[in-house]
């Protein structure tokens, strides 16, 4: 027996939403049928590919190894899908000046840059890693085209245009096992007496401050870094725990230890990714098209991942 296109779909929803029932809010289903749907698919390949807990799914080692398969099934489809308009575009030329930010490059747009690249071969990408507020100026200066970056925190809102593709939830990352995990609902104000480690690449700090502060609560920060895997496995360790966006999470540290991230009941603003680019100068040809590829390639996508871990 073979799997079903719409089984695969559930299964990447579920994975990333971490709850079969947001998945089942997500695609606009029941949740009956993402469970028969699993069911299924994991009878078919012959193992588990979710761990149930309390407060819905974490993916096994097994699921983890099929979501990078299926999600790569999904990218096969829509490229099919769109393959027979791709002839007129492939021949637009002329250079891109793409920036990005750390995390935007690190963890979101290696995928997207080479399905672009493979559409329109005769464009000519440079491309570099800045801060948002670099960004910002060589947007406004004409020194880039366009950027992809995180656009929560983004400044010269009258000089810039800018769209969001994706938002992506911050989520609370724990070691396996911690005691923490037990709990059906967790808020910020059960996390203060635990060691907090403390991202700080592309603003993130500065983004976490804000919630907290909104909350009236103070993390107790053990360490500040400006690494994501570094603070992946401090938490991975047990040293402590963290809130950090479904984009960047991996359920295995670079020592092999397991992280959990589960769901705050506290609201916590999600890491939005989008695009920038000069109100005065608008759009080339080539930044157009660009535009228009990560309109088409990341929504999609989107809808399925937007609770992506």
């Amino acid at each position: 027996m073979e799997p079903t296109f719409r089984q695969i779909r559930y299964f990447i929803a579920v994975a990333h939403a971490g709850q079969i029932a947001q998945a089942a809010h997500e695609l606009n289903v029941s949740q009956s049928a993402i469970t028969t749907a699993i069911k299924h698919l994991e009878e078919i390949v012959g193992c588990a590919l979710f761990r149930r807990h309390a407060r819905g799914l974490n993916l096994t080692h097994n699921g983890t190894i099929f979501l990078h398969h299926a999600e790569r099934v999904m990218v096969a489809v829509n490229e099919a899908v769109r393959a027979p308009g791709n002839d007129a575009r492939s021949s637009l030329e002329g250079e891109l000046r793409l920036a990005m930010t750390y995390t935007v490059a690190g963890y979101f747009m290696p995928p997207y840059l080479e399905r672009f690249k493979r559409i329109y071969p005769a464009i000519n990408l440079q491309l570099v890693e800045v801060n948002r507020a670099e960004i910002e100026d060589g947007l406004v200066s004409g020194q880039y085209d366009i950027a992809v970056l995180l656009t929560l925190n983004i400044a010269e809102q009258e000089k810039l245009a800018y769209e969001t593709l994706i938002r992506s939830p911050r989520r609370l990352w724990l070691a396996s096992g911690h005691k923490l995990s037990q709990r059906d609902k967790i808020h910020l104000g059960d996390l203060t007496n635990e060691p907090y480690i403390m991202l700080t690449v592309d603003e993130a700090a500065t983004t976490s401050w804000r919630y907290w502060n909104q909350a009236g609560l103070r993390p107790n920060i053990l360490m500040h870094s400006s690494s994501v895997e570094g603070v992946r496995s401090m938490v991975a360790n047990g040293m402590g725990i963290t809130i950090l966006s479904n984009m960047v999470y991996r359920p295995w540290s670079l020592e092999g230890l397991r992280i959990e991230a589960v769901s705050l009941a506290s609201p916590v603003p999600s890491m939005d990714v989008g695009l920038a680019w000069s109100v005065a100068t608008g759009l080339s040809p080539t930044a157009e098209a660009f535009a228009r590829f990560m309109r088409n390639e990341v929504v999609p996508e989107a809808r399925l991942n937007a609770s992506v871990d």
